[in-house]
């Protein structure tokens, strides 16, 4: 099982100076992968905060255009976004974006994706909510398509999108009823979060026989869940038991103070999590 890690790309984290430094220790490691957050921004009161997310998760950086600045600090790690909202941006340019990200990366950049949900965003942005599955969908199939062929027809006008997108894996988030089938038809496998393994092993057992049913390769399972550090028996235990259910990256999420702190949490993760499983 690979082993990731979050990096903040909001709040008082999301400085130059911070991210570089938390970018570096992670590239000196050996965890899998160090993923991040995507919204545009968020209205001056949430009316509906179902998820409970923080005020200052709205003062966050874009996630294709940091996927950038990481492919330029680091040369090792792979990095993604967990996940961007697909219908936050036309399909012509998150094509164009990401294939930036994985010309400037060696390739290394991975795509986590949901519809989102927050109405604000939604709003401001003059996209209606109620179109966000559809949108979502279309645009998996763009890029999907685009991979292959740079010639596409928008707007009555022939196109090339040009380099040709080197296409990412592709992870869906959200309920795995909805999760799972749009993987089925346009991705490479599941990002639950904060699910625990028992919550998991059934739906991952679903998932890997439908994918077989369907002549897909075995598809990949990415599960956030912050970690009790704290007790590291208990952090074994679980990770063990994520192991054991099928997932194939158990991603470690938390918040943190400092780089120091950070690269503190990096070394737990990347050595004694690491070398228990192995």
């Amino acid at each position: 099982m690979k082993l990731g890690m979050n990096i903040r790309n909001w709040g008082p984290t999301a400085t130059p100076k911070f991210l570089g430094a938390c970018a570096v220790t992670a590239d000196n490691s050996s965890l899998d992968a160090i993923w991040f957050n995507d919204h545009i921004g968020f209205p001056p009161k949430i009316e509906n905060n179902v998820y409970g997310i923080p005020d200052d998760m709205g003062t966050i950086l874009d996630p294709l255009a940091f996927a950038n600045y990481l492919a330029a600090v680091t040369t090792r790690i792979a990095f993604g976004t967990a996940v961007l909202v697909i219908p936050y941006r036309s399909a012509i340019l998150t094509n164009k974006l990401i294939t930036t990200i994985q010309v400037l990366s060696n390739k290394r950049f991975l795509l986590g994706i949901g519809p989102g949900y927050l109405e604000e965003e939604f709003r401001a942005l003059g996209v209606p909510l109620r179109r966000r599955g559809k949108i979502t969908d279309e645009t998996l199939a763009f890029l999907n398509s685009t991979s292959k062929d740079p010639l596409i027809e928008a707007n009555n006008q022939p196109f090339l999108l040009n380099p040709v997108l080197s296409r990412p894996p592709i992870y869906i988030g959200g309920k795995a009823e909805v999760a799972i089938p749009r993987s089925i038809k346009y991705g490479d496998g599941w990002m639950p979060v904060s699910l625990l393994p028992e919550q998991l092993a059934e739906d991952i057992q679903s998932f890997n026989e439908q994918a077989t049913a369907a002549g897909k390769q075995p598809p990949e399972i990415i599960a956030m869940k912050t970690l009790p550090l704290n007790d590291m028996t208990e952090t074994i235990e679980l990770a063990q038991h994520y192991q054991d259910v099928g997932v194939t990256q158990l991603v470690h999420t938390q918040g943190y103070d400092s780089p120091t702190q950070y690269a503190e949490v990096v070394e737990q993760v990347d050595t004694e999590v690491r070398n228990m499983l192995n």
